[in-house]
C-alpha cells in the first residue's frame, strides 16, 4: 500500500486530505510543519508528499528543497488561489505539481495518481534489472528464460528493494513494509531473509546485489 505524507499546519485540511486518500486505498501519515515532515521521512518509507506552502518553522519551499537534496520523491505543494509567484518559486525549488486551495478531492486524487505513475510507483507489476525479471502478478522471477519461485517474504523483499533501487532502508522500515507494523519478531528476521535472498541471486549469476549499509540497513543496486 502506497504511503502519502500530508504536511499542513491546519488540522482540518489534513483531515480532508487523509479522508479522501484513504478512501482511495492509500495509507497516510501526517505532519504539522516541515520539521515534523523531515523527522517522519527519516524513519518511515513514504511514496509522495503533499505540503502546504505557508507553515511555521519550515515552510513548503524549504521542505521541498530539503527533500530534493535527500530523497527521490514526488511532491505536490498547496497554494492559495491565483498566487502565480508561489508557483514559480515552487517549481524553481523542485516541486512536481500544485493544487490550489480550496480544492476538490477528485482533483487531488487525480494529481496524486498521475504523479505516482510518472515516478513508477503505481501500477508497476514487473521490474527488469539486468537479466533478472521480477513479475509481481505471478510472484515469479525469470532469468535467461527460466522461471523460479521464491518464498513469499523473500520475493516481497526483492520486489520492494528493486522498486526502490539505490535507496537505503533500515531493518525496521523493511519490517513495516514486508511484515507489517504489527510484526512481533525482531530485526534479525530481515537479516535472515536477506542472507537467503543473496544466496539465491548469487546462484542465478545476475548482476544485482543487495548491499549492507553499515549501521543503517540495506540497498539494492546493479553491479558495475
Amino acid at each position: 500500500m502506497r504511503k502519502i505524507l500530508i504536511v499542513d499546519d491546519d488540522q482540518h485540511v489534513r483531515y480532508l486530505m487523509k479522508d479522501s486518500l484513504q478512501k482511495e486505498g492509500y495509507q497516510t501519515t501526517e505532519a504539522k510543519d516541515g520539521q515534523d515532515a523531515m523527522a517522519i521521512l527519516e524513519t518511515e518509507v513514504v511514496d509522495l508528499v503533499i505540503a502546504d506552502i505557508m507553515m511555521p518553522n519550515m515552510d513548503g519551499y524549504q521542505l521541498t528543497k530539503t527533500i530534493r537534496r535527500d530523497f527521490d520523491l514526488p511532491i505536490i505543494l498547496l497554494t492559495a488561489k491565483g498566487q502565480l509567484d508561489d508557483k514559480a518559486k515552487g517549481f524553481s525549488v523542485g516541486t512536481d505539481d500544485y493544487v490550489v486551495k480550496p480544492f476538490e478531492p477528485k482533483e487531488l486524487l487525480f494529481r496524486v495518481n498521475a504523479l505516482l505513475r510518472r515516478y513508477g510507483k503505481v501500477g508497476t507489476t514487473s521490474i527488469k534489472l539486468d537479466r533478472l525479471y521480477i513479475n509481481k502478478k505471478s510472484y515469479e522471477i525469470e532469468v535467461s528464460n527460466k522461471t523460479y519461485l521464491l518464498p513469499l517474504k523473500e520475493f516481497e523483499l526483492l520486489y520492494f528493494l528493486a522498486a526502490n533501487q539505490n535507496r537505503v532502508y533500515s531493518r525496521q522500515q523493511l519490517i513495516e513494509q514486508i511484515w507489517g507494523i504489527d510484526f512481533s519478531g525482531d530485526e534479525r528476521t530481515v537479516d535472515v531473509h536477506i542472507k537467503r535472498l543473496r544466496s539465491r541471486l548469487s546462484k542465478l549469476e545476475v548482476d544485482v546485489i543487495i548491499k549492507t549499509i553499515r549501521g543503517i540497513g540495506y540497498s539494492l543496486e546493479i553491479a558495475k
